[in-house]
């Protein structure tokens, strides 16, 4: 069984050079912007809503990314959105939220639905993002609720594309 699999009438769409993982599995209503990577075990789950990745972003290992179906009471559910050059570490879970551009998504952490990250964020390992929370842009947030703990600083700023910059390399030595 191949790990790209069409749900109902949707089948995921996958941009140019993206790595996905043979231990990956893309599910549904998912589009994967070009040179993008999805790491092994990484389950992408688009049945009930839409998944959107953007270009030059990467999925680690045993994330899990899935959305809130669409209800009378909320008529588009939480799709979940990621934009450019980002970086959601390893064991991530994201479940109906939106993702800005140069977001750093921390190991073990987890994001809610209708949470809105703002571009330009470092979310620190293990913190947990409540629903329907916003994370300003420019800061290190930390814990469980996530709470900003400082503004990053111009290496960190300087570091988020640079940090999504490396998948690519490393995704390219896979793809080759």
């Amino acid at each position: 069984m191949s790990n790209i699999r069409p749900y109902l009438e949707h089948t995921p769409q996958v941009g140019e050079n993206v790595y996905l993982d043979p231990a990956s599995v893309v599910i549904g209503d998912v589009v994967i912007g070009d040179e993008s990577s999805v790491w092994p075990c990484t389950v992408i789950r688009g049945d009930v809503n839409r998944i959107r990745i953007g270009r030059r972003s990467n999925i680690q290992d045993l994330s899990m990314l899935h959305v809130s179906y669409r209800s009378e009471g909320k008529p588009e559910g939480s799709p979940l959105t990621i934009g450019d050059e980002v970086t959601i570490g390893h064991h991530v879970t994201l479940h109906g939220c939106t993702i800005h551009d140069r977001v750093l998504v921390g190991m073990g952490s987890i994001v809610l639905d209708d949470a809105v990250i703002e571009e330009n964020v470092i979310i620190g390992a293990g913190s947990v993002v409540s629903p329907g929370k916003r994370l300003a842009s420019g800061f290190l947030y930390l814990g469980a609720p996530a709470k900003a703990v400082r503004p990053l600083t111009e290496e960190e700023l300087a570091w988020l594309p640079q940090s999504a910059a490396h998948y690519v390399r490393v995704a390219g030595d896979y793809l080759k």
